[in-house]
């Protein structure tokens, strides 16, 4: 992307709507403006234009907003032309702009500029594509509060504390001839405490802000004919699956969304866990075993009415790293009383999907186990690169801890604090790599 060049796109989206707006940034557009509405609007002022195509004719009309920079979204001169939002009018406007200098934005150029011209960092720059894409009011909120700068306020009080201690550390080191033994002190170890607890809680709003923008992936499995579909339906309130006694109606996966309590949920129901012959179960069965690899949660479901052993969990066939909630299920039929336990196996929920007995067991299960709770909203909006972040912050400082108690090497401390700051840094952007730059703003809007 070069940085010199003027760039336009639609910041409204596809279709027909009331207004359509083309947006133009660059370092200056008084050209663009003379040729699309006769002269540069006032800053800050709307300003009734028509907007005229190379041979004078009227293309729109509609309003024209100057934001000179650096007193803009992206830190240059920033040019809005808001006419009727018909998608051929939009797109002749947008031609008449680009015949006159511009060239079209690519994907999130518009905030990788603000980016890269200090507008926003980088966690404010994502809150914006989050804001656009939130599916829930509560996801929404912490998008704001992302945009704000909550989320980058809490990483620079990360920084300024790590920083703080490495410049404490690497004068400790320089100037060995001291009579006292600073690394041996208790601020080092007081300091690194305080580095680790700041941490863990923003670790903590961190996975509960990536809860809620992307919600948590539940899949549903057991054997065959335990009421995995009959579960389905429940949560989502809806006859979404088909529910019969025949063992294997469910061969191909079903998928829906629901909300509890603004947290999105990803249901998958999957096909019976069983041996077979039948090569369209067989494939069902194979879909299943590779959902439940990329699950947040299995909910593994038990028929209450079978057998003692009959559906039991075969642990050893399961991914060991997903987290488990056993179901027992069909509670209305053995007159058994819903319930939640814990077992050495997991907890274990019995209940009724048919009569609804126990569900709201499960759903506060739910919540709970994503560390979620009613009227918690979190803090800020996360994605997963910023929680991979976050924990090889964690791994780099407990290594640090870890090698000074163990030897009291200040120098393998002082760099494994440098390499934590390098891996705070990439939340915000302080340090991140210009390929991530590019998958980061690629995924954003055009005119955004």
């Amino acid at each position: 992307m070069d940085k010199q060049d003027i760039i336009a796109a639609i910041a409204t989206p596809p279709g027909i709507g009331g207004v359509g707006i083309i947006r133009v940034s660059g370092k200056s557009l008084e050209s663009i403006a003379k040729l699309v509405i006769g002269r540069l609007p006032p800053p800050r002022h709307a300003s009734y234009s028509r907007f005229v195509d190379a041979s004078e004719e009227v293309i729109d009309e509609g309003i024209a907003l100057f934001f000179p920079g650096p007193n803009s979204f992206t830190g240059e001169d920033v040019l809005e032309l808001q006419g009727h939002g018909g998608p051929v009018v939009m797109d002749m406007l947008l031609q008449r702009v680009l015949q006159c200098g511009a060239r079209l934005a690519h994907p999130g150029e518009f905030s990788q500029r603000a980016f890269l011209n200090g507008k926003l960092d980088l966690t404010q720059a994502e809150a914006i594509a989050d804001l656009v894409e939130s599916g829930t009011a509560a996801a929404a909120r912490l998008a704001v509060r992302s945009l704000e700068g909550e989320f980058s306020r809490r990483i620079q009080i990360l920084l300024e504390q790590l920083t703080q201690l490495r410049i404490y550390v690497e004068a400790a080191i320089d100037f060995p001839e001291e009579e006292i033994d600073y690394l041996s002190d208790e601020k080092v170890n007081t300091d690194l405490r305080l580095i680790i607890d700041t941490l863990r809680s923003v670790q903590k709003s961190a996975q509960l802000g990536r809860l809620l923008r992307d919600g948590m992936t539940l899949v549903i499995a057991g054997r065959p004919n335990a009421g995995k579909s009959s579960l389905l339906n429940a949560l989502a309130g809806r006859e979404s699956a088909i529910v019969t006694d025949i063992p294997g109606t469910t061969r191909d996966l079903l998928r829906e969304q629901i909300q509890i309590d603004g947290m999105p949920l990803h249901l998958i129901d999957t096909a019976g866990l069983r041996e077979s012959t039948d090569q369209v179960e067989k494939e069902g069965i194979r879909r299943a075993r590779e959902e439940i690899g990329k699950a947040d949660r299995i909910l593994w479901i038990f028929d209450d009415t079978a057998d003692p052993g009959d559906g039991d969990l075969d642990r050893e066939t399961l991914p060991p790293q997903v987290p488990i909630t056993l179901i027992r299920n069909k509670v209305d039929k053995t007159r058994s009383p819903s319930s939640l336990r814990e077992t050495a196996a997991g907890v274990e929920i019995s209940l009724s999907a048919k009569t609804g007995e126990g569900m709201g067991l499960l759903r506060q299960h739910l919540k709970q186990s994503m560390g979620f709770s009613a009227g918690q909203e979190g803090e800020f909006i996360a994605r997963r690169r910023h929680l991979d972040a976050l924990q090889r912050t964690s791994e780099h400082i407990l290594t640090g801890k870890s090698v000074l108690e163990e030897s009291g090497s200040g120098e393998l401390l002082a760099e494994d604090l440098r390499q934590a700051q390098i891996a705070l840094g990439e939340v915000t952007g302080e340090f991140t790599a210009d390929d991530l730059l590019g998958g980061i703003f690629s995924s954003f809007c055009i005119g955004k």
